[in-house]
């Protein structure tokens, strides 16, 4: 039987990792619609309390089941994210939120406010330009050009693209902020 390999961590959170520095620790960080978790799980890796968000009861089946094979703590919290007249932080603070290829427009504000001031958004997610290279295709989906930064204009914007990426190819949007 092969040995356990994680999923590696997506590139904008490699190559951004600095920005998670020790004031981060002190409250937990959530990976939101995290799938397997290998985001957030990267990060418990390297120290950080994290909380592992998705709708799916098979993927944070899956998580629980990476972070035991790796020997770190997450935990874990199932969660419908689109629930209407719902907001599923009420009574949470994070010092980071991520968010890889997701969006539902109606969470953003209840992102903006879940972070506490000093702590980090990290946003990827798909643009319209997308549905020519395939999946996702539904205009719902896909970010509008100069959408994501403009949600966060008011933060600090510590690194902002927009564009098509190779290897494979894909049209993203990107956004790392920091909450004045």
């Amino acid at each position: 039987m092969p040995a356990f390999r994680p999923p590696e961590p997506d590139r904008l959170l490699r190559d951004h990792l600095s920005l998670f520095t020790v004031d981060l620790k002190d409250i937990p960080l959530i990976d939101l619609a995290c799938g397997d978790g290998h985001n957030g799980l990267f990060l418990a890796s390297k120290g950080f309390s994290v909380i592992l968000a998705d709708r799916s009861e098979d993927s944070l089946k899956q998580a629980g089941e990476s972070a035991s094979f790796l020997g770190v703590t997450a935990a874990l919290r199932q969660i419908d994210l689109e629930k209407q007249d719902s907001n599923p932080f009420a009574n949470d603070l994070f010092s980071a939120v991520l968010v890889f290829r997701y969006l539902y427009r109606p969470l953003i504000p209840h992102i903006r406010n879940s972070v506490r001031r000093g702590g980090l958004i990290m946003y990827e997610t798909f643009t319209t330009e997308q549905a020519q290279f395939g999946r996702p295709k539904n205009p719902e989906h896909l970010l509008r050009a100069g959408e994501l930064t403009s949600w966060f204009q008011d933060w600090e914007i510590i690194h902002s693209f927009e564009g098509i990426k190779e290897n494979p190819q894909k049209a993203v949007a990107q956004i790392i902020c920091r909450k004045p």
